[in-house]
């Protein structure tokens, strides 16, 4: 027995974000929203997906952001995000360097912390 890999993320927010879910997830991050499965939809949230990389957003009552807990994205031209991020009032910040990456967190419109990274080179065995 062991474990192979990771399905998707689950993060939380407010009832009624959904559309500021799209815009910051869909919109700034570029990650496709897919449909829910029919028997999950009625709970609301939403869930976005490209290839491997699956945040799903579920709607939580009494909702408190994870401020420390975190997903952390690889991108690609951290860089040009980071001016996208920041061109749609979106602030990112550092913290303490990580040899061999670039990395930046930002808030999403709920307040979850989110990470990107981007490799300093060829990227990290």
């Amino acid at each position: 027995m062991a474990i192979r890999g990771l399905h998707h993320v689950q993060l939380a927010m407010p009832p009624g974000g959904e559309a500021d879910a799209r815009g910051f997830y869909a919109g700034l991050l570029g990650i496709p929203e897919v449909a829910k499965p029919a028997a999950l939809a009625g709970r609301g949230g939403c869930w976005f997906e490209a290839g491997a990389v699956r945040v799903h957003l579920g709607v939580e009552a009494g909702f408190r952001a994870a401020r420390k807990a975190h997903p952390a994205f690889l991108v690609e031209d951290l860089a040009g995000l980071s001016a996208r991020l920041a061109a749609a009032g979106c602030p990112t910040h550092t913290d303490a360097p990580l040899p061999g990456w670039h990395r930046l967190f930002v808030d999403d419109p709920f307040g979850n912390r989110i990470e990107l990274m981007e490799p300093e080179g060829p990227a990290p065995a």
